[in-house]
């Protein structure tokens, strides 16, 4: 099995022209969009998606009675919204989007959880897809339920109270994904209610800095530098987080094309932490000063 979690625009073209060769490869639709941008992700997809491809709705595939969104769903729950779109332990998953904020990372991540290592993301989403000409189909996707059977991780979740406890003891260190003025308290969050800043001792890798301009994911050598400019001891552990549990996959992600796995999700995130009164906060540029010391 690949360990590594992409795969490119090519290699999923080649498979899905070869008819019946790879009929166990599955393109999951995985888009989402920020409330602020107005779209509907599962309107574009009935409208243009890779042929062959179920959608995955993220905003409706949650925790039943989470009190917060996207919350990691039991394994039952995600066995049942899985078995539906026809996905089978068997088969190659290959998750994409169309999305500002990289969204497949969260469904692909969703998967690893569950303990399915055969999925992948599309590198440049359907971004590069369309951009390169590859056919896309407004045609529905007809596939006989699966027989999926989830085998939960849960090394690979973090919850709030793992975090509080982190405040002290410092054995992992959080990165979080948000831009530099969510992190740092200078711009307002797009959820109303929450607290502006961060996490303490957390260190900011906007999610956005590990693309280039094709949509793909930076090389791993500039992704490496991403990384380590921001304080980032890629000898250590890691907790990501974000501002609801998407892009926080996204470092995730890119974290694992470099080959460290030592890597967990604060599931939570900013829109949990963010909006406890009683946890603390920090605002203004991550404090790196800990951490250099104690490398000194």
């Amino acid at each position: 099995m690949n360990p590594f979690p992409l795969v490119t625009t090519d290699w999923l073209a080649e498979k899905l022209e070869a008819v019946g060769a790879d009929s166990n490869i599955v393109p999951v639709d995985a888009s989402w969009h920020m409330p602020a941008d107005k779209r509907n992700p599962r309107a574009e997809y009935d409208a243009a998606h890779i042929p062959g491809a179920v959608f995955f709705d993220i905003d409706n595939n949650i925790k039943v009675a989470a009190h917060l969104p996207h919350m990691m769903m039991r394994a039952d729950e995600f066995e049942g919204a899985v078995r539906k779109l026809g996905i089978s332990n068997d088969d190659t998953i290959v998750v994409y989007d169309n999305s500002d904020v990289r969204s497949a990372a969260r469904v692909w991540w969703n998967f690893r959880v569950m303990g399915h290592e055969n999925v992948f993301v599309l590198n440049g989403g359907l971004q590069k897809w369309l951009a390169e000409g590859r056919p896309v189909t407004d045609a529905k996707t007809e596939r006989e339920p699966g027989t999926f059977k989830a085998t939960l991780k849960p090394a690979r979740l973090r919850c709030q109270d793992d975090l509080y406890m982190n405040l002290k003891s410092k054995k992992e260190q959080v990165i979080d994904a948000r831009s530099k003025g969510r992190f740092e308290g200078t711009e307002p969050e797009p959820r109303k209610g929450l607290r502006s800043g961060h996490i303490p001792y957390a260190l900011n890798v906007p999610f956005s800095s590990l693309f280039a301009p094709d949509h793909a994911l930076k090389p791993a050598d500039e992704i490496r530098a991403v990384f380590e400019d921001a304080g980032v001891d890629l000898d250590k552990p890691v907790v990501t987080s974000c501002g609801s549990g998407i892009t926080a996959c996204v470092l995730k992600l890119a974290l694992l094309t470099l080959g460290k796995r030592d890597v967990s999700v604060y599931d939570g995130s900013w829109t949990e932490w963010g909006a406890d009164p009683a946890l603390p906060i920090e605002t203004g540029p991550a404090q790196r000063h800990d951490r250099q010391q104690e490398n000194a």
